[in-house]
């Protein structure tokens, strides 16, 4: 099994982001902590810079702050120049944290011009999220979990280049460099489900039924992952033709629709959301096929989407826009 940082070069060589600014995502906690150290020691030379950006849930009192400072030291240390946010207001929704962390990701991508932000996902939170959706009921894009990149802004690519690599060969490195890292004591919590599929589930899969069960849930994610992406390339290019911007949306004609499967016009509109930047946490396989027949009626009543998507269609002109509020 190879060095963390040699897995880490030959999955986001240096000589792809060593000229620009890359902004990396850093908690404190060893997975972060291992990104940081990881591509420090294997960037040469190089125009670009890099960036640690720590965001305090504020969560925990005075070990949140002590997160913080953990980050603000490693980057001392390292010679990386450390930005910090903080979350405002009283909501704490696993997803409102989470929102609030990617906004602050993004805001400082655009003030330092970083043309990559970098989180450290692993090849072990890839196998949770797999079996997570699992468990919770998903599609092809649920059984691919957690994509190795996607784009953050205009200008910003999000990359996970630590998708390949395991808890195991994190905690192998740090321990071998001597370095401390954050432990947040609510990871071991079996409140949450995540923590109950990660020291329970996982555990007993392995035990009782295969032992090379991560293994088997990280081939399903390729697999379902190349499929999800060959079928978004084939309804991206039904898209490149159809819909046109408008105010709010976009609008399209519904009559090719008719030539597609239920499936191919489902991600025909995943993919249109997507480009639209509309929020896809809701949209249920329900909500989807609901969007399918509507494109296929015959003069139906405007419908309300989650995310505050309005549909309405007249003739074989549908129209799908935000509403503003």
């Amino acid at each position: 099994m190879p060095r963390l940082p040699e897995a880490l070069a030959a999955a986001w060589p240096p000589a792809k982001w060593q000229d620009v600014t890359v902004l990396v995502a850093a908690s404190g906690g060893a997975d972060s902590v291992a990104l940081l150290r990881g591509l420090v020691e294997i960037r040469d030379a190089g125009e670009g810079r890099l960036i640690a950006a720590h965001f305090n849930h504020r969560l925990r009192g005075a070990e949140s702050d002590g997160d913080q400072a953990f980050v603000e030291q490693l980057g001392r240390e390292l010679g990386v120049k450390v930005v910090t946010g903080q979350r405002e207001g009283e909501g704490v929704a696993e997803e409102a944290l989470r929102e609030a962390r990617y906004e602050f990701l993004n805001q400082m991508s655009g003030v330092y011009g970083a043309r990559y932000v970098a989180t450290a996902h692993t090849a072990d939170d890839q196998v949770e999220t797999v079996l997570l959706n699992v468990l919770r009921g998903t599609g092809l894009a649920g059984l691919a979990g957690i994509p190795r990149i996607r784009q953050l802004a205009e200008s910003t690519t999000l990359i996970r280049p630590l998708l390949e690599v395991t808890r195991g060969q994190v905690l192998e490195y740090l321990a071998a460099l001597g370095q401390p890292f954050r432990e947040d004591a609510s990871n071991r919590s079996l409140q949450y489900t995540r923590n109950r599929l990660r020291h329970e589930l996982l555990p007993l899969l392995e035990r009782d039924y295969n032992p090379q069960v991560r293994e088997a849930l990280r081939r399903l994610s390729q697999l379902a992952g190349e499929a999800d992406d060959e079928l978004s390339d084939r309804a991206a290019r039904y898209r490149d033709f159809m819909p046109r911007t408008v105010s709010g949306g976009v609008e399209l004609m519904t009559a090719p629709l008719e030539l597609l499967s239920d499936y191919m016009v489902r991600t025909l509109f995943q993919v249109i959301w997507g480009e639209q930047g509309w929020p896809l946490q809701d949209m249920t396989l329900e909500r989807w096929q609901q969007l399918a027949q509507f494109a296929r009626a015959t003069a139906p009543p405007p419908q309300m989407f989650p995310g505050g998507i309005r549909a309405e269609k007249q003739g074989d002109v549908m129209r799908l826009t935000r509403n503003p509020t």
